[in-house]
């Protein structure tokens, strides 16, 4: 009889599916995707990392938020009615008025039963509270230095810190109400319900960007009074309460984290507004689609937003599983993995394969830039040699070849880069060539000679010019990496030695100044110049202010310009000053600017609206599932191979009807 039960289970087996998810769900949008590194924590006051974003920025809403397709990055309204403009004050100060939307909601949540309530509405005074977060100690935000801009500020933070450390009965309050018996600052404050105000003591139009973080996202005090870790209640930093199109449904963050669309999102309760962060745009006025590009984005032209009606992610710790279950439509978007790229990508485009299953490949240029620096204050190739060492930089960035560096070692992804603005960003000119920065090792012996270096040998001591290289990296294939720079050096006659070393030993080397060559790179925190071109500013130098500026390159003519550039809005104005900055560093040549890292992903055929944004910018309510095309091609896909099954089936029955049988002889 256990035979014969063997055989029934075998045959129940041919019946299954190996769909990891509900079959309920199959008719739902549904975004399944794969995470690899969880959260470290969900509370928007301190979460910096792309894995505590992909769930922050969709559950936490912001005043301001980007157009979904234009480029360059504009900022459009969010939970504000509109981008504000600043106000100047007499005092030199510059004020903004956000003006809230009507009927902003947070989700419904145990914490506002301390208001004697199940939700409550979005007031201003939510991200006056926020902004009084960031600025406490206590908290230690990583973004305290931008919000220092506003007015009063920092002082608000000393004094908080001030009456805790004296005052016992101060600690023992809510912290709303610590707040309160702090003062608050000048800088963010409330007129009434639905207006908050910006006060900055000097112009600063980059702040706009932070408001469209969820740094400064509406926080209610209840949460924070209410999510302490105590008493069986979670800490705010794993419990979220949602002012955005999604909230979290389910929190197991190193295995599986569901996010369920909002009721209460603006969005949700009141599409007749047409919104712009709750609509899906047109693409007029977007000029870098192609004709395909914008019929299949202009289909969903007016789109209530989200179109999902939930988001899963399960933890995938390993790439090439992830990989491999998005093959089989299990995932629906997935990066590319070093071990299937060639199989999947041919000549920067999907293979015939991915084409024949209907997936889409997604390019977006990071707003990043990686480069080769010189240490200004080096006595060879720094400014104290003057013109002689200005040449031999010339010369050493004509050598690199950032082309054939992408092709080897990062599967041709990137753009070689020309100036330090990447591709999205005010100021970039796709048609600029900097005529340093095409391979030209003729041109480059000639400058080389020029500096009293002819074929590299140091015409003053008769021996090859030898320079360091300091990098952060010792495993064999960062090795690899930094060798191919100093190769192409070598083809000048330079002797370019390799100095690797962990990370805190480069810290340290770059703090004391004993160092000549370096690679690194910068990402955007906001799409503006002045995030970029401050990297090369004298107060930002190492040297003067531990500052980013690890060249130490200090001009004042350049430093003048961009005091000049960062307060102005975009336009005619700041592109003339955006283009002589650009001259002065293309001739000094600081930076041997390599190459725009880009991002690869592939997208299934039943997912609708891609757009890649590069920068760290949720987008995700704006995509679109057809469910009927996902279940026809997953299961043309996971066809069970049924043959082996049957085999063993029919060998299971030749064995059993013996036994049968013998059992009914018996029997009878």
């Amino acid at each position: 009889m256990r035979a014969a039960a063997t055989v029934i289970g075998v045959v129940l087996a041919l019946g299954c599916s190996n769909n990891p998810y509900p079959d309920q769900d199959d008719d739902r949008k549904v975004l399944y995707l794969p995470f690899s590194e969880p959260p470290k924590t969900l509370d928007p006051a301190l979460a910096y990392s792309t894995a505590d974003h992909a769930i922050t920025g969709k559950v936490y809403d912001t005043l301001l938020e980007y157009h979904y397709l234009k480029r360059p990055y504009e900022l459009v309204g969010g939970l504000a009615r509109s981008v504000p403009e600043p106000t100047s004050l007499p005092d030199g100060g510059v004020e903004y008025r956000f003006e809230l939307r009507p009927d902003l909601w947070f989700q419904n949540d145990p914490c506002f039963a301390l208001a004697s309530a199940s939700k409550r509405r979005i007031v201003a005074d939510d991200f006056v509270f926020e902004l009084r977060r960031l600025a406490d100690p206590a908290l230690a935000s990583p973004v305290v230095d931008p919000f220092s801009a506003l007015r009063g500020f920092a002082e608000f933070g000393a004094r908080l810190k001030a009456r805790r450390d004296t005052d016992l009965e101060f600690r023992k309050l809510r912290i709303d109400q610590q707040y309160e018996r702090a003062g608050g600052f000048s800088g963010a404050h409330s007129d009434g319900p639905s207006t908050l105000v910006i006060t900055l003591d000097r112009p600063y139009p980059q702040v706009l960007y932070w408001f469209a973080m969820n740094f400064s996202s509406p926080m209610p005090w209840e949460a924070v009074a209410h999510y302490d870790g105590k008493e069986g209640r979670p800490q705010l930093s794993e419990h979220p309460v949602s002012s955005g199109p999604f909230m979290v449904g389910h929190y197991e963050k190193r295995a599986r984290i569901v996010l369920d669309a909002n009721p209460d999102w603006y969005g949700a309760r009141h599409p007749e507004w047409h919104a712009p962060g709750a609509t899906f745009p047109s693409t007029d006025g977007v000029v870098d689609l192609s004709a395909a590009e914008k019929e299949r984005l202009d289909a969903s032209q007016g789109l209530r937003l989200p179109a999902l009606a939930r988001i899963e992610y399960r933890r995938e710790e390993e790439s090439i599983p992830a990989f491999n279950k998005f093959l089989q439509g299990y995932y629906d978007m997935s990066a590319v993995v070093r071990e299937s790229f060639n199989r999947v990508i041919q000549e920067g485009g999907l293979s015939e394969d991915m084409k024949k299953q209907g997936m889409q490949l997604e390019k977006s240029v990071v707003p990043a830039v990686y480069y080769i620096g010189f240490n200004m204050d080096d006595a060879v190739v720094g400014r104290q040699a003057g013109e002689k060492s200005k040449l031999l930089r010339q010369a050493m960035s004509l050598a690199i070849d950032s082309t054939e560096y992408l092709r080897l070692f990062s599967n041709g992804r990137g753009l070689p880069a020309h100036s330090p603005l990447p591709p999205g960003l005010f100021g970039y000119d796709p048609a600029y060539q900097n005529p340093y920065r095409s391979v030209d090792l003729k041109k480059a012996a000639e400058l080389l000679a020029r500096a009293g270096y002819p074929g590299g040998i140091d015409s003053a001591t008769g021996r090859a010019l030898r320079l360091s290289f300091d990098v952060p990296d010792t495993s064999p294939e960062g090795r690899l990496r930094f060798l191919f720079w100093t190769n192409q050096w070598r083809r000048l006659g330079i002797d370019v030695q390799l100095s690797a070393t962990n990370y805190n030993k480069f810290q340290g080397k770059v703090r004391d100044g004993a160092y000549q060559i370096f690679q690194w790179g910068w990402v955007a925190d906001y799409p503006d110049p002045e995030n970029f071109l401050f990297l090369l500013t004298t107060p930002m130098a190492r040297s003067v202010s531990q500052g980013p500026n690890t060249a130490n390159f200090k001009n004042p003519a350049y430093d003048r310009l961009f005091e000049q550039m960062k307060t102005l809005e975009n336009g005619p104005e700041r592109r003339a000053l955006l283009d002589e900055m650009r001259g002065i560093l293309e001739d000094e040549r600081p930076w041997i600017e390599l190459f725009y890292p880009e991002d690869y992903a592939l997208v299934q055929g039943w997912l609708k609206n891609v757009r890649p944004v590069g920068l760290s910018i949720p987008t995700a309510k704006y995509y679109d599932i057809d469910p009927a095309q996902r279940r026809t091609r997953r299961s043309s896909w996971n066809e069970p191979v049924l043959a082996p099954a049957f085999a063993l089936v029919a060998l299971l029955v030749l064995l059993l009807v013996p036994a049968v049988r013998t059992f009914m002889r018996e029997r009878q």
